[in-house]
C-alpha cells in the first residue's frame, strides 16, 4: 500500500523530471545545462525505482500509468540525444565507427570465424561429394562452371543495374545478420555459417573445374570490402544476443540498450562500404582488366580498410565498450 507520506516525497521529484522533459522541447538535451544533465540521469533513476514500486501496489493504477508515460518521454529524451547534423555524420565515419569497431572486435572476429567455418566445411564436403554442389548451387549454375564458363559474363552488359541488385543484395545480407541477433543470435549464426558454406561451395566447384584463377580476381576487388561488412554486421546481430542472453550485473533491458546500441552502430557503419563494394563488383570486378590489377587494386581497398579501421579516431576519445 503507497502512503500518503511517500507520496508526498517522492511528487517534487516527479515534478521536476516533468519541468525538465517540457523544458527541453524541441531544442532536446541542448536545453539543460551540464549539472542539469546529471540531475536528469539522477532522476530517471530515481523515478524508475519509484514505478517499480506503485506496480506492486493494485489500487495506484493511475499513478502507475503516470510514472510510465513520465519515463518514455524521459527515455525517449535521453537516448535521442542530439539531432543528427551533417558534421555529426563525418564525426561518426571518422571517428565513432572506427572506435566501436576496436571496442567490440572479438565479435566481429567470432562472426570471421563462424563464416570461415562454414566455407571449409562447404569446400571439404564438396570435394568428397561432387553430387553436394549440384544440390546446394542448384543446376543451371553447376552446369556453367561445368562448362567453365564464369556465371559473372552477363553482369558486363548491364552494369548499372546489376550493380543497384548486388548492393541491395549486400544489404539485405549484412543488416539480416545484424537484426536476427535478436533470435538470440541463432538467426546471425545461421546466416553468416550459410554464406560461408556458399562461399566455400563455389570455390570448391570452381577449383575442380581449374577456374580458380577465373574465380579469386573476380571476388577479390569487391570482396575486401563487402566480406569485413558483413562479418562487421554480424558482429552487431552478436551484440544484441549478448545483451539478450548475458546481462550480467545490469538489467536485461540496459543491457540490451548497451550492447545494442554497439550493434546498430557497427551495422550503420558498414553502409558505405556496402555501397562501394557493390560499385566494384558491378563494374569493375566483372571487367577484362588484368588480373594482376585487379589483385593490386584490392590489396590497395583492403589495406585503406585495415588502415581507416585500425587508425581512424585514436586522437579522440575512445567509445565505451
Amino acid at each position: 500500500m503507497i502512503s500518503a507520506r511517500w507520496l508526498e516525497k517522492r511528487k517534487p521529484y516527479w515534478g521536476r523530471l516533468e519541468e525538465m522533459v517540457e523544458r527541453s522541447g524541441r531544442r532536446g538535451l541542448a536545453a539543460l545545462s551540464a549539472r542539469e544533465l546529471q540531475e536528469l540521469g539522477l532522476l530517471y533513476r530515481q523515478v524508475a525505482a519509484d514505478l517499480a514500486s506503485v506496480r506492486e501496489d493494485p489500487a495506484s493504477r493511475r499513478l502507475s500509468a503516470y510514472l510510465n508515460e513520465l519515463l518514455a518521454r524521459a527515455h525517449n529524451l535521453i537516448y535521442m540525444g542530439r539531432r543528427p547534423r551533417p558534421r555529426g555524420i563525418l564525426l561518426f565515419y571518422t571517428e565513432g565507427f572506427p572506435q566501436v569497431f576496436r571496442a567490440t572486435f572479438n565479435y566481429t572476429l567470432a562472426a570471421f570465424c563462424l563464416f570461415l567455418g562454414g566455407s571449409l566445411v562447404g569446400f571439404l564436403v564438396s570435394l568428397g561429394d561432387p553430387s553436394f554442389q549440384r544440390f546446394f548451387l542448384g543446376s543451371q549454375m553447376a552446369d556453367t562452371i561445368e562448362r567453365r564458363v564464369m556465371w559473372t559474363h552477363s553482369i558486363v552488359a548491364i552494369k548499372p543495374l546489376v550493380s543497384t541488385a548486388v548492393m541491395t543484395n549486400n544489404l539485405v545480407v549484412s543488416f539480416g545478420a545484424f537484426a536476427l541477433g535478436v533470435t538470440g543470435g541463432v538467426g546471425t549464426i545461421y546466416m553468416l555459417v550459410t554464406n560461408g558454406l556458399l562461399l566455400g561451395v563455389i570455390a570448391a566447384a570452381c577449383s575442380q573445374a581449374g577456374m580458380s584463377l577465373q574465380l579469386w580476381p573476380f571476388v577479390a576487388p569487391h570482396g575486401v570490402l563487402e566480406l569485413p561488412a558483413i562479418f562487421i554486421a554480424g558482429g552487431g546481430g552478436l551484440l544484441i544476443a549478448r545483451g539478450l542472453l548475458f546481462p550480467g550485473l545490469l538489467a536485461r533491458r540496459d543491457s540490451l540498450v548497451k550492447y545494442g546500441g554497439q550493434g546498430v552502430r557497427l551495422a550503420l557503419g558498414v553502409i558505405p562500404l556496402l555501397v562501394v563494394a557493390g560499385i566494384i563488383e558491378g563494374f569493375l570486378s566483372p571487367s577484362r582488366l588484368p588480373l594482376a590489377a585487379k589483385l593490386l587494386f584490392a590489396a590497395g581497398a583492403g589495406g585503406l580498410l585495415c588502415l581507416y579501421l585500425g587508425h581512424a579516431g585514436r586522437s579522440a576519445p575512445s567509445s565505451p565498450s
